[in-house]
């Protein structure tokens, strides 16, 4: 019978005949007994087969089993007389279904850089680290449709290609089938975007929402979960090109609706990862960032604080020197002013709402008092803003003024401004940065190390 490696590791010692299917990490021989670790991906340990060499038949065999090989081996769990594992495999029968030659395996029994990991993206899984991670990103991605399943949200997918900029920051990668060695151009030497495949100018989504927002004056409650492409020239670690979006859109919802939805998720989906995964977040909270899992305990169990802007930065302002960034009413907070916030001032998680509406988006509702909009950032201790998020604008006139005074053209979102003319009602959403989630769950360092095949600037190998 075969079965994941984290399973067996659970299992008692029986005569039930096992097949285990892996790739070797170690090797360790002696004259009468070779020691193979075994591991599937399924956890973070793997499982030892011992095999008796005085009564093994197939020595040939043994000689191709290297590190890095594909195996199946077979025969009974028995009970370790070692003390770094409760079981092991009694193997009498191994199979060799891809070797891997000893002086040119990239992965060595030995610490290896996450730089250089990054250079052999495509074996980068095989290592604890990329593994433990690779099984947070699984187990978060299934809490995410798990939480917004029982909540009665209709899952949504909406395009990747657009031809609306949802942000209004105009970063966007182009799609075309044009020629770009001969450019069609219209009367007034314009690029002539009639003739490209889309009859307009498109791009790569910054965004779901916009289209999410079609959904929920429809199916109610509905959330996206797909990839987002943004062209910024940015080389932080906290930045990619292509990333993942968690965006829920829900009608007959305000600021407050909203703000409690983006809470229970929150805590819902670190519950989840800290019961379903204890292993890799003890290996996380050892070797990565020490006590990370303490640190998302503490969010799962402290209710969030709520804030206006203004009074954030009443609360900034009192310790301004401390600060690399100044801080005065109307300028963007930044990762050093959320920090403080939650980590000094709150001494938890932090929602700020109603932020000037300069730094925030079109869509965003506008207050009563006209400078400020009903926004929302949740941010958390060690990092900052984790979500995003607003009451929609759904008055028609204030939505086409507000367009308009950011110099974007109403034509173009004819169809987002229907949905102000027809059955307009309040509504609400936030976006939530999948990958940047992960990196705060696991606390790796570089947003990179969370996705299987990071794009950046200058960055596509694989």
């Amino acid at each position: 019978m075969k079965h994941r490696i984290s399973h067996i590791l659970k299992q008692k010692p029986s005569d039930e005949r096992l097949v285990v299917e892996g790739w070797i990490r170690t090797k360790r021989m002696s004259k009468t007994v070779c020691f193979l670790e075994i591991n599937d991906g399924s956890s973070l340990a793997s499982l030892q087969a011992v095999i008796d060499l005085t009564s093994f038949a197939s020595a040939k065999t043994l000689e191709d089993v290297t590190t890095g090989s594909a195996v199946s081996a077979e025969g009974i769990l028995v009970q370790s007389p070692g003390g770094n594992q409760a079981v092991e495999l009694s193997c009498d029968a191994i199979t060799v279904h891809g070797s891997s030659p000893v002086d040119s395996y990239p992965l060595q029994k030995k610490r290896h850089t996450l730089e250089y990991l990054r250079e052999i993206a495509h074996l980068r899984a095989r290592t604890n680290t990329i593994g433990a991670v690779a099984r947070i990103r699984s187990e978060v991605s299934y809490a995410v449709h798990s939480y917004f399943h029982d909540k009665g949200f209709y899952y949504v997918h909406t395009p990747i290609i657009s031809t609306s900029d949802a942000e209004g920051a105009g970063q966007m990668f182009q799609v075309t089938t044009l020629d770009m060695l001969n450019l069609p151009k219209s009367s007034d030497g314009q690029i002539d975007y009639q003739q490209d495949f889309f009859g307009k100018k498109a791009s790569l989504t910054v965004s779901g929402q916009l289209e999410g927002e079609t959904y929920a004056m429809a199916l109610k409650n509905i959330y996206t979960f797909g990839p987002t492409f943004r062209a910024e020239n940015s080389n932080t670690k906290r930045h990619l090109s292509e990333f993942w979006m968690i965006e829920p859109e829900m009608a007959f919802c305000d600021l407050e609706g909203d703000m409690d939805i983006a809470e229970e998720f929150l805590k819902y989906v670190f519950n989840q990862v800290l019961t379903n995964c204890p292993s890799d977040m003890q290996f996380f909270s050892r070797f990565i960032e020490k006590g990370i899992a303490d640190v998302l305990q503490q969010v799962v169990e402290t209710p969030f604080t709520h804030m206006t802007y203004t009074d954030a930065i009443k609360e900034l302002s009192a310790n301004n020197g401390k600060f690399d960034f100044p801080v005065s009413w109307g300028v963007d907070l930044q990762t050093e002013h959320e920090r403080y916030l939650t980590e000094q001032v709150c001494k938890g998680p932090v929602i700020v709402t109603d932020y000037p509406k300069e730094i925030k988006a079109f869509y965003m509702k506008m207050n009563d008092d006209e400078k400020t909009v009903r926004a929302m950032d949740v941010l958390v201790p060690r990092l900052g803003e984790i979500i995003g998020g607003s009451e929609r604008e759904s008055r028609l006139d204030v939505l086409e003024k507000r367009m308009v005074d950011l110099s974007l053209n109403p034509e173009d979102y004819w169809w987002y401004l229907d949905l102000r003319r027809f059955g307009s009602v309040k509504h609400a959403g936030f976006g939530l940065g999948f990958d940047r989630a992960i990196q705060y769950i696991t606390g790796m360092q570089n947003i990179r190390d969370v996705i299987p095949y990071p794009r950046a600037a200058k960055q596509a190998e694989f």
